[in-house]
C-alpha cells in the first residue's frame, strides 16, 4: 500500500483555486476585481465549495451538517435508514451509505473533507480512515473513545497535513475568549487550582438479559462497529443511551469534560498531567458512574505555576467552591490574588469588593467567525483552527485519563510521552482497547 498524500497537495489545482477564491473574495470587496493564474473555466463559484462527506446524520450530527450545509454535501452515511432518508431529503444529490468504511473508500478521491458525529466508539475508526485518505476532518467531542486513539488521530492528522477541528462549539463563544484574556492578564494572580463541575449523570444500570431483533431500518452490526458484539435491546443503547456504557461512551466525563475542561486548558495552557486520581462508586464492568471526582496535577508551563485541577460530575458536584455558592455547572479559577467563576456565557470575579469597578483587559483574542466556519475557511485557505486535533487530542487524552484512573482503582503516575501509567500496568487495558476485525484504528 502506498502512503496517502497529504490533502493539501492531493489536488493542487483545486487547492490553489480554493485559496485563490478566498483571497479574491477579500480583495474584490476592496478593489472590485482580482487576478488569478487559474484558467477561467476553473473560476466558478460552485468549485469554491468544499465537497464534504458526513458520517452520522441525526441529533448532534444533524447540527453539524447544518453548520456546513452551505458547502457541497456529496455523501451521507448512517446506520439508521430513517435518519439517512431524512437527511437525504435535505440533500437530494448526496450519495448515501450505511457503512462509513465503504463511503470513505468510494468517496475520498472525490471529496475534500469529512464530518464525523457518531457514538464515541466509532469516532476514531471513522476519523482515522478519513484522515489517512487525505480528508480534512471535523469530529465531535470527545475526539476519541480511548486515550491511545486520541494520540494516534492527532499524529495522523499532523502527518497527513489535513485541517482538523473537534466539535466543542462553545469554544467559539465570546465568553470563553474573555475569560482566557482575563486569566492570562494576571487579574487574579498565579492560578494554581481549578475546579470544574457538571451536574449531569450519564451512568448506572446493568446489562439487560437477552435481546431482540433490531428494527428493520437499523443495521445493528454496523452500529456496533468496533465494539464487542451484544444483542440489540430497544431503548438501552441506540439512539440516546449509549453514553452510559463503557463499550460505547465514557459517561459524563467523556460527554462534558471536553466542553468545560476546555476553558482551563486554554486559559492556563495545559496539556498533559503528571498524575491523576479518581473517586467514585464501586466500578461497574458495564456502565459508567453516576458521580465522579477526578484530580489531575499539571506541571509548570512557561511562566505559569503548576496546577491542581479537580473535576466533579453527577451526584458529586459541589455546592460551594472557594467560599462561593455555585450553580450546577461551571469552572472556578483560584489564584493568589482572587478567584473567578465562569460558565458558557458569564463570568464573575471574587472577592466582589476587591473587583468592584474593575475593568477587564483589552480584548486580544479575535471573536470567532463560527466553529464550523473556522474549519471550513482553514480547509480552503490552508490555515488552522482553535480546536485542531493537536490541541483537542491532548485535551481528550486528559479527560479520558480520569476514567482510566477510576476504572484502574489507583492514583496514576502518568508518563504522557509514552502513554503509560508507570505505577499501574493494569491501567493499560483502559488506555487502549481491542477492536472487532475490520474496524481497527
Amino acid at each position: 500500500m502506498t502512503k496517502p498524500t497529504p490533502k493539501q497537495s492531493h489536488n493542487p489545482r483545486r487547492r490553489q483555486f480554493l485559496k485563490a477564491s478566498a483571497v479574491a473574495a477579500a480583495a474584490g470587496s476592496v478593489s472590485g476585481g482580482f487576478w488569478t493564474e487559474l484558467a477561467p473555466a476553473q473560476s466558478t463559484s460552485a468549485n469554491s465549495l468544499l465537497k464534504i462527506i458526513c458520517v452520522g446524520t441525526a441529533n448532534r450530527a444533524s447540527a453539524n451538517i447544518d453548520g456546513v450545509k452551505e458547502e457541497n454535501i456529496v455523501a451521507l452515511c448512517d446506520v439508521d435508514q430513517l435518519y439517512l432518508d431524512r437527511a437525504k431529503s435535505s440533500f437530494p444529490d448526496a450519495r448515501t451509505y450505511r457503512d462509513y468504511r465503504e463511503m470513505i473508500a468510494q468517496e475520498s478521491d472525490k471529496a475534500d473533507a469529512i464530518v464525523v458525529a457518531t457514538a464515541d466508539h466509532n469516532h476514531a475508526p471513522a476519523a482515522m480512515r478519513g484522515i489517512k485518505a487525505g480528508l480534512h476532518c471535523y469530529c465531535e467531542k470527545p475526539l476519541t473513545h480511548t486515550v491511545t486513539e486520541a494520540r494516534k488521530i492527532a499524529e495522523a492528522a499532523k502527518e497527513m497535513g489535513v485541517v482538523t477541528q473537534m466539535g466543542t462549539q462553545i469554544h467559539a463563544g465570546n465568553n470563553y475568549r474573555r475569560v482566557v484574556e482575563i486569566i492570562q492578564s494576571g487579574a487574579i494572580g498565579d492560578v494554581g487550582e481549578v475546579h470544574v463541575w457538571v451536574g449531569k449523570g450519564w451512568g448506572g444500570g446493568d446489562r439487560p438479559e437477552g435481546g431482540e431483533e433490531p428494527p428493520a431500518t437499523l443495521d445493528w452490526n454496523l452500529w456496533l462497529g468496533p465494539a464487542p458484539e451484544r444483542p440489540y435491546v430497544a431503548g438501552r443503547y441506540h439512539p440516546a443511551n449509549w453514553r452510559r456504557w463503557w463499550d460505547f461512551g465514557q459517561g459524563t466525563l467523556g460527554d462534558m469534560g471536553c466542553h468545560y475542561m476546555d476553558l482551563p486548558f486554554w486559559a492556563l495552557k495545559l496539556r498533559h498531567p503528571t498524575s491523576c486520581v479518581a473517586e467514585g462508586p464501586a466500578v461497574h464492568p458495564e456502565t459508567c458512574p453516576l458521580g465522579l471526582q477526578v484530580t489531575y496535577q499539571f506541571p509548570k508551563r512557561e511562566n505559569m505555576v503548576p496546577v491542581k485541577l479537580t473535576w466533579y460530575d453527577g451526584n458529586r458536584i459541589p455546592k460551594e467552591v472557594a467560599g462561593e455558592k455555585v450553580p450546577g455547572s461551571g469552572v472556578m479559577f483560584v489564584g493568589t490574588d482572587g478567584h473567578m467563576f465562569a460558565d458558557y456565557s458569564n463570568y464573575r470575579m471574587f472577592p466582589r469588593d476587591k473587583f468592584k469597578g474593575w475593568e477587564p483587559p483589552p480584548e486580544t483574542i479575535a471573536n470567532s467567525i463560527g466553529h464550523h466556519r473556522e474549519w471550513i475557511e482553514a480547509c480552503k485557505n490552508g490555515g488552522t483552527t482553535t480546536c485542531n486535533f493537536d490541541y483537542s487530542g491532548a485535551l481528550t487524552e486528559s479527560v479520558l485519563l480520569g476514567n482510566v484512573a477510576y476504572r484502574a482503582g489507583k492514583a496514576l503516575e502518568w508518563d504522557a510521552a509514552n502513554l503509560k501509567a508507570t505505577n499501574c500496568p493494569e491501567a493499560d487495558q483502559y488506555i487502549s482497547k481491542e477492536y472487532r476485525a475490520g474496524w481497527e484504528v
